[in-house]
């Protein structure tokens, strides 16, 4: 069969099936029985290249390779209560979170503090050694390392230049839709000014094999078409729902993007960054809070062990999703209660603040202020405080009560039990934040549901 002329009906058709430009310098055609033909970086079999012509499925190499790879959520169709409920639960506490109001310094806290948790989890589980106070330092500028590890350093400013782009875009209330060019542009942010092997250019689409055996990613000159395709399936309207269930098909979507990039791993060097900054990218841009968006990557890294194994097991089984899908939510929904946990914490204490200046009213006198104080520092301690420690909780009540006598701090904790803002035992001293506890509503205490909880309900509910 001849080469057909550049300017044949069968040319332009070749044209517009495959999406690739043909000039007559790009292809060379040495032998018409040899079985390949060269498309740039691809390879197809002849009889394929002429079938694409007609309109047939062309084969490609991660169908063999990697045939998990199916974007589609066929393993989540007629998921049961349990993923559904905690699901729910996760959208709720979102919601909670976004809404809670807060002192700005500790809402600034409360960000700070889950920051660090996250830039830590992501680059943990690469290898990363620095400490959650050492990235603490570092987002202060005031973090000194030796030369050998300011690499570590470097990787910890390439997550926050990249969860700085997602977030600026999206509190501007335009994020770029998902895109291979959007995923490209993250791997090359978060491989900025890093030393990389010869074959590694950061946000470019890797042209040589990379892992080992069943952790092997996907076939070169498969990538950038699966990561288009990923976009695309991500982009689709197998992933719309109702409004009030935007929350938790967020979640399920950037896990999913999660599994599928860890399965492709497209780049060179840094796909499990890029794939939790696309995590996060979908989470914020649907509204999750940041404390709550950086839970995932903090999970992960918890559970190094079992996230490998999740993910090992998600390809091993034929691309059976739901299994890492439950791991994530349930991570997700433990890291959501405990951050409630924290912003309950902080309201509490504000409360208990007021209360207690309230109680001293306008007061200008020292025995009153002292007072004040002991109680205020008292409170920052979960435990009792025995009494021979009491003027040592802080530095402000050690000069507070320098060369004061036994006598006198006992006329003051009497005074502070008066009015009721202190409780002493036996095992000691400590603030009586339950008076303000006696303010809220009475309920039965329960447990928290999770997921192996529910494991023996079947019953399906909606599929997604």
């Amino acid at each position: 069969m001849p080469w057909p002329e550049a300017s044949s009906p069968t040319r332009a058709g070749i044209k517009n099936r495959i999406g690739i430009w043909f000039e007559s310098d790009e292809i060379r055609i040495t032998q018409w029985y040899r079985s390949q033909v060269s498309l740039r970086q691809d390879k197809l079999p002849l009889s394929c290249f002429y079938a694409v012509c007609y309109g047939y499925h062309v084969p490609r190499s991660y169908e063999t390779s990697h045939p998990w790879i199916k974007f589609s959520l066929s393993s989540l169709q007629g998921v049961n209560q349990r993923l559904w409920a905690i699901l729910g639960e996760c959208q709720s506490k979102s919601e909670h979170i976004a809404g809670a109001p807060l002192d700005p310094q500790i809402a600034s806290k409360v960000h700070n503090l889950y920051l660090v948790k996250g830039i830590r989890g992501t680059v943990a589980i690469e290898g990363n050694t620095l400490s959650e106070e050492e990235i603490k330092l570092k987002l202060q500028g005031k973090l000194t390392l030796p030369p050998s590890r300011e690499y570590l350093a470097q990787e910890v400013a390439n997550i926050v230049s990249g969860l700085r782009e997602v977030s600026q875009a999206a509190m501007a209330g335009n994020p770029p839709p998902l895109s291979r060019r959007t995923i490209e542009n993250f791997n090359s942010i978060l491989l900025s000014k890093l030393d990389l092997d010869k074959d590694v250019v950061p946000g470019q689409i890797r042209k040589n094999v990379v892992g080992v055996f069943s952790c092997r990613g996907a076939p070169p000159e498969d990538c950038e078409y699966l990561v288009d395709r990923l976009c695309e399936w991500l982009n689709s309207k197998e992933f719309d729902c109702p409004p009030e269930l935007s929350t938790a098909l967020a979640i399920v979507k950037a896990i999913v993007s999660h599994i599928y990039l860890a399965w492709i791993h497209p780049f060179g060097d840094g796909n499990g960054r890029t794939a939790r900054l696309v995590e996060f990218d979908i989470l914020f841009s649907a509204g999750m809070p940041t404390p709550a968006a950086h839970l995932l990557s903090n999970h992960y890294n918890l559970t190094r062990t079992e996230y490998y194994r999740q993910l090992q097991h998600a390809s091993d089984s034929g691309g059976n999703i739901l299994p890492f899908v439950n791991y994530a939510v349930q991570g997700l929904l433990d890291g959501l209660r405990e951050q409630l946990h924290v912003i309950r914490e902080s309201q509490i204490d504000k409360i208990w603040q007021n209360y207690v200046y309230e109680a001293f009213g306008d007061t200008h006198s020292p025995a009153k202020i002292r007072r004040r104080l002991l109680v205020l520092e008292l409170s920052k301690f979960a435990d009792p405080v025995r009494f021979a420690k009491l003027t040592t909780i802080s530095p402000a009540v050690q000069i507070a009560y320098s060369g004061a006598s036994k006598l006198k701090l006992n006329r003051d904790l009497n005074a502070l039990r008066h009015m009721n803002l202190i409780a002493r035992g036996r095992k000691g001293t400590q603030a009586n934040k339950d008076l303000i506890m006696a303010f809220l509503p009475g309920r039965a205490k329960v447990l928290p549901v999770t997921i192996k909880d529910l494991d023996s309900d079947q019953t399906p509910v909606a599929a997604f």
